[in-house]
């Protein structure tokens, strides 16, 4: 069953007087169970389709559907409802809360979602970092955590809340190669076990060597069929 179908979506931005077409009318469907690709250099348009895709932004025309919701259609509440009970965020940069521990961290989309009873929102953030490897780290703040540990602790935070769909734009560009192939097969492992959907937007051969399926964009085109 499709989790994810993109119909002609094509986003335009405003830059000044000038517009900027970042993606031309492109078509995906995106299996569940997936552990896919999105590749290309910077400025193909792969961040701005999984901007989309998360409902972070809305096609100047075409459409977007998650699970059957078209995203362009759905009001801002709802949006951020179905993100926090539907999908979980990797990015590169990590986006931790600094001043948080990674158990505070984990636990904080739970907050955000009804999914879970209050009473369980600690016990599922210490089982999430432990999923992760990092039961010994659950008090250290980022900043006493290696990239590689940030990175766990990013997933950890995705997972939680056992989502339908991962986003991950570009997961291992700040993470050394040995770093980021453990971090890769740690979401593999995820994607196995789980059958949890995984998109990521990347330009590392690395990823695109994992994926089930890798869709190559240039200009906000498909090159290759998606």
């Amino acid at each position: 069953m499709s989790v994810v179908e993109v119909r002609q979506a094509a986003k335009t931005y405003l830059m000044g007087q000038i517009k900027v077409t970042a993606l031309k009318g492109v078509d995906l469907t995106v299996e569940g169970g997936e552990f896919m690709a999105l590749a290309g250099p910077s400025g193909s348009g792969k961040t701005t389709l999984l901007n989309l895709i998360g409902g972070f932004e809305k096609p100047t025309s075409g459409s977007v559907r998650v699970k059957g919701t078209d995203l362009a259609a759905t009001s801002a509440d709802a949006l951020a409802s179905l993100r926090a009970r539907q999908m979980g965020f990797v990015f590169q940069n990590f986006n931790l809360l600094p001043v948080l521990t990674a158990l505070e961290n984990v636990e904080y989309p739970l907050l955000l979602s009804d999914k879970f009873s209050a009473s369980r929102h600690r016990d599922l953030a210490r089982q999430a970092l432990e999923r992760v490897g990092l039961s010994g780290h659950l008090l250290h703040r980022p900043m006493e955590m290696s990239g590689g540990q940030r990175q766990r602790v990013a997933i950890a935070r995705a997972i939680v809340v056992e989502p339908d769909i991962i986003l991950a734009d570009e997961p291992t560009a700040n993470l050394d190669h040995t770093t980021g192939e453990e971090i890769l097969r740690l979401m593999k492992d995820i994607n196995r076990v789980s059958k949890t959907t995984f998109i990521f937007s990347t330009h590392d051969q690395k990823i695109m060597d994992m994926a089930d399926r890798v869709v190559r964009l240039l200009d906000g085109a498909f090159v290759e069929g998606a």
